[in-house]
């Protein structure tokens, strides 16, 4: 009777039992799916895979657990052997392999990212599911062979056998249902290659790893990083800043189309490199084209993408990097609905081509010298090589960089992207030397350096803040508390007056400006310097507030009055003629150049003269750019009192001329002057010296 009712219960989940058929084929699909998962290339399949695993999962979790229950239920009262043993070491594992399923599919849906930890321990319990299922079923079926009992275990092999196949089968068609964004990577028919075919993108460095065009589409689609509540942080960083505005930049726009009138849109490549690599890379800078406003790169400028599939760079600059075409995921680019859903889920469960974009070339200074270094040669200005802006060679070559002594050591990201409290996926980072996995912090990519103009002409999203950070950090008080050891403090350039504290009635007040590049990693100012404009504007008072000298100051029409003291660049073309529309392409050389290197200072002398009894409302011009000489008179009745001097050092990103050039006077436009720094001192006006004889009788007789 006992042995009868064993015969009766085992056939629930007996070998010939439909239950236990179910249970054989889900494990098999759900076996072979997940290690396809773990250990096959990136394919379409195996996206598809992860989303019929997870579904299988999920629908049969129940199920299985039944089968469990009553598996265990109809063999409980059997001895302990080997085959029990490990009947009980694969329910075990199988419990925790579904628990972390469950986990990491709800962290996949509902979060931000799927944990490691989660997805290592759904793996590892997947072999050990493996180790004890495997030898468990062996050894049943063998003696179940030998029990004269085939038949059945035919079946079930069969059955699980079959069902595994059909399964895999559909899951390799579903891709040639769907396998993704169809990308078109060919040049247009009119393409010019200028270069020849192996310099496709010449005169700019940049180039492809296949040689060849990219479909605009596969390096765009910036604002599905921030759709799934993942990136959206660095997202709304990204929006105002100058990697996102470099080919909308409208500065920009203007000069590069009077280049193409000069010399052909194809010379336009040049620039596109580092403003515009979607349009570079797709073939657009081909021909003169309205469209190209309206075309993805024209919007994203340096997008998530392009930056973040370059491969390699080198410190020549005019960027000299190699970018991969990113593989996508299935639904890449969907914004909304199921598509979306399915996407995040994706990227989430299933990350390991996501974390290709992250890379620790990033955090080198040399990957950001592929933009910020700049050079012309024959190829462009038809005469030679000529350097422009360097912001690289001249942070490596300065006190900040401690080469081999990161403690000591300021590199680019640590200033220009500072970390900011984030929960972002992306937080955290245990390879860098001073943070760790957990920090709760990612790096900012509003990228601040000097541009307030464009983000407020633009009308970008987030422009006001970007513009007031811009500002802050311009003047030194944007703090960067994960370098304060190692970093100056205060602003970024220093001002230190030196005069007398007190003179005579009529003497001259010798005035000293010390200027000193304090807190910069490379010039001051940097960058295109023949539009960048940083100059001192000084004036010297009475205790009435009249101006007794002034200089640095603009007129109604935002120009600096000559003669101003002026960090700048006046670069020349093969004739001698000024260069004063950025049109660099006729560069060869400089006939002027005034900057700050790090930690360097410059010295600017003005004179001026001591109110004396003779009045004078009016003031001679400065003698040259950097040493002022003026007399002033004012009545003797404002005598005895005090000359109060003021200097401030200024700076605005583009001169008005060019504005004025590039925009139409009629604009009004102007760039706005950041008061960067300023000083003042205060100078005593003591007794007149009282003249002697032979002097008093000169000055009557000279009348």
């Amino acid at each position: 009777m006992a042995q009868s009712n064993i015969q009766g219960s085992t056939a629930r989940t007996g070998w010939a039992s439909r239950l236990t058929r179910v249970a054989m084929w889900t494990l098999l699909v759900e076996t072979v799916t997940g290690l396809a998962i773990r250990f096959a290339p990136f394919h379409p399949a195996v996206e598809w895979s992860v989303l019929v695993h997870t579904a299988l999962g999920a629908l049969t979790l129940i199920p299985l657990a039944w089968y469990c229950a009553r598996h265990w239920s109809d063999y409980r009262r059997q001895a302990v052997s080997d085959v029990v043993f490990l009947g009980y070491v694969a329910v075990a594992a199988l419990l925790v392999c579904a628990l972390s399923g469950a986990v990491v599919t709800v962290q996949a849906l509902f979060g931000t990212r799927s944990s490691v930890l989660w997805r290592n321990i759904h793996l590892i319990s997947t072999f050990a599911v493996l180790a004890a299922a495997l030898p468990h079923l062996a050894i049943s079926l063998y003696r179940r062979w030998l029990a004269a009992s085939p038949a059945a275990s035919r079946t079930l092999l069969v059955y699980g056998g079959g069902g595994l196949a059909v399964a895999l089968a559909g899951i390799v068609a579903l891709p040639f249902l769907y396998s993704g964004t169809r990308y078109v990577n060919k040049f247009p028919s009119d393409y010019h290659f200028l270069y020849g075919k192996d310099r496709p993108f010449a005169p700019s460095l940049a180039r492809t790893v296949t040689n060849g065009p990219f479909d605009a589409r596969s390096l765009a689609g910036s604002e599905s990083c921030g759709t799934s509540g993942c990136h959206d942080e660095i997202l709304a960083e990204w929006k105002p800043s100058a990697h996102r505005y470099a080919a909308m930049d409208t500065v920009f726009q203007g000069i590069q189309k009077v280049m193409a009138q000069q010399n052909g849109p194809e010379s336009t490549r040049y620039c596109a490199g580092c403003h515009d690599p979607i349009s570079l890379f797709s073939g657009s800078k081909n021909i003169f084209t309205e469209k190209l406003t309206n075309a993805q790169g024209y919007h994203e400028g340096v997008s998530c993408l392009a930056c973040h599939a370059i491969r390699k760079t080198d410190i020549q600059g005019n960027a000299n990097y190699v970018v991969i075409q990113p593989r996508e995921y299935l639904w890449q680019w969907a914004t909304t609905g199921p598509a979306r859903v399915a996407r995040d889920f994706l990227i989430r469960s299933y990350p390991e081509e996501h974390n290709k974009l992250s890379k620790r070339l990033f955090k080198a200074p040399e990957y950001c010298a592929a933009c910020h270094k700049q050079f012309i040669d024959q190829e462009v200005n038809r005469v030679g090589w000529v350097q422009l802006q360097n912001q690289y060679d001249n942070w490596a070559a300065s006190h900040w960089n401690r080469k081999g002594d990161t403690k000591k050591t300021v590199e680019c990201r640590e200033c220009h992207m500072p970390l900011v409290p984030s929960k972002d996926p992306a937080a955290g980072d245990a390879l860098d030397y001073n943070r760790t996995e957990r920090d709760g912090k990612h790096r900012s990519h509003r990228f601040l350096a000097a541009n307030n103009l464009m983000p407020a002409l633009l009308k970008l999203e987030g422009w006001q803040r970007h513009t007031q950070l811009t500002e802050q950090w311009l003047k030194g008080k944007l703090p960067v508390p994960e370098i304060r050891d190692k970093w100056a403090e205060g602003a970024i350039v220093t001002i230190r007056l030196e005069h007398p504290a007190e003179v005579a009635p009529g003497e001259k007040i010798p005035i000293r400006v010390i200027l000193t590049s304090n807190k910069v990693g490379h010039d001051f100012p940097t960058g295109p310097l023949d539009m960048i404009q940083s100059w001192l504007e000084i004036q010297v008072t009475d205790d009435n507030g009249g101006v007794l000298f002034a200089s640095g100051r603009r007129d109604q029409k935002n120009f600096i009055e000559p003669g101003t003291f002026l960090f700048k660049a006046e670069p020349v073309d093969q004739y001698g003629n000024l260069i004063d529309r950025h049109n660099l392409w006729e560069m060869v050389g400089v006939r002027y150049r005034r900057s700050l290197f790090p930690g360097y200072s410059d010295t600017v002398e003005y004179v001026a003269m001591c109110p004396s009894g003779v009045a004078s409302g009016k003031s001679a011009s400065p003698s040259d750019s950097w040493r002022r000489r003026q007399d002033f008179l004012v009545p003797e009745q404002q005598r005895p009192g005090s000359v109060h001097i003021h200097a401030v050092l200024q700076y605005r990103k583009i001169d008005q001329f060019l504005l004025n050039y590039v925009l139409g006077e009629h604009t009004g436009i102007t760039a706005p002057a950041v008061d960067l720094v300023e000083a003042r001192g205060t100078v005593r006006i003591g007794a007149p010296p009282k003249p002697h004889a032979a002097q008093l009788a000169s000055n009557l007789g000279g009348r």
